[in-house]
């Protein structure tokens, strides 16, 4: 049997080291920073056992867009907004069931840092009227990521840093020790929801500093000490 149409193009992300990663699908987190989640107006719990569960939202795989690419400014807005995140990318399907925490960290193969772009008000305006707000982040481009780093490559992730700089002038920055679900919490909870295979990216939430780009906008996205990327916002043609 021959396919009706072309079959289209895997997206896929570079590896340092000359590899590449094929997207299967992407997996987002809402509101964990509690920083984040506070000037978004969400209550936030200080303590771990009443956090309550994660958000979890996805992205089409064809939405990366890799680093140095031109970004073209989102159709339908008049607000997109820059979100930083540390971005995990799952090697190896996970077993049958929900995933013990013990065993997260074995599915994991790269890490990079990434951008959640988000037409805000397009959101804002679905929350509002208590709809769901796909629209507002699973667009065409939403999904800019840096190169691929070998977990094997990276040590002490949780005391390391996410910031983005935008036309030169840090607009976020955050420790990934303030994540309230951290990698191992973030896989467990997606591993009651969703099968978890080799190709997920999983963006992990972002920090408190959220705002506007502009077309012209140049922005510098960095995992400290691993990995950074770097775009700018073009007019769409």
């Amino acid at each position: 049997m021959t396919d009706l149409i072309p079959a289209p193009a895997q997206a896929r992300v570079p590896v340092r080291g000359g590899a590449t990663f094929p997207v299967r699908r992407i997996y987002c987190v809402g509101r964990n920073f509690a920083d984040h989640a506070r000037e978004m107006g969400a209550a936030v719990s200080a303590s771990k056992a009443d956090r309550g569960q994660p958000v979890f939202f996805l992205k089409p795989a064809d939405a990366v867009v890799t680093d140095g690419a031109d970004i073209p400014y989102p159709p339908g807005t008049q607000d997109p907004h820059h979100e930083v995140e540390l971005v995990v990318a799952i090697g190896r399907d996970a077993p049958a069931g929900v995933l013990p925490l013990s065993e997260a960290y074995s599915l994991v193969i790269a890490y990079g840092v990434g951008l959640d772009l988000t037409r805000r008000d397009l959101q804002g305006a679905a929350k509002a009227k208590g709809l769901p707000w796909d629209t507002g982040k699973g667009f065409d481009h939403s999904a800019p990521i840096s190169e691929l780093v070998p977990a094997t490559d990276v040590d002490a992730l949780e005391t390391r840093s996410l910031s983005l700089q935008v036309n030169g002038q840090v607009r976020q920055h955050g420790s990934l020790q303030d994540l309230i679900w951290d990698v191992p919490d973030i896989l467990h909870e997606l591993s009651k929801l969703f099968a978890l295979k080799a190709g997920d990216l999983v963006f992990m939430g972002t920090p408190a500093g959220v705002g506007p780009l502009q077309a012209g906008d140049n922005f510098v996205a960095t995992l400290e000490g691993v990995a950074e990327l770097r775009g700018r916002i073009v007019t769409a043609a």
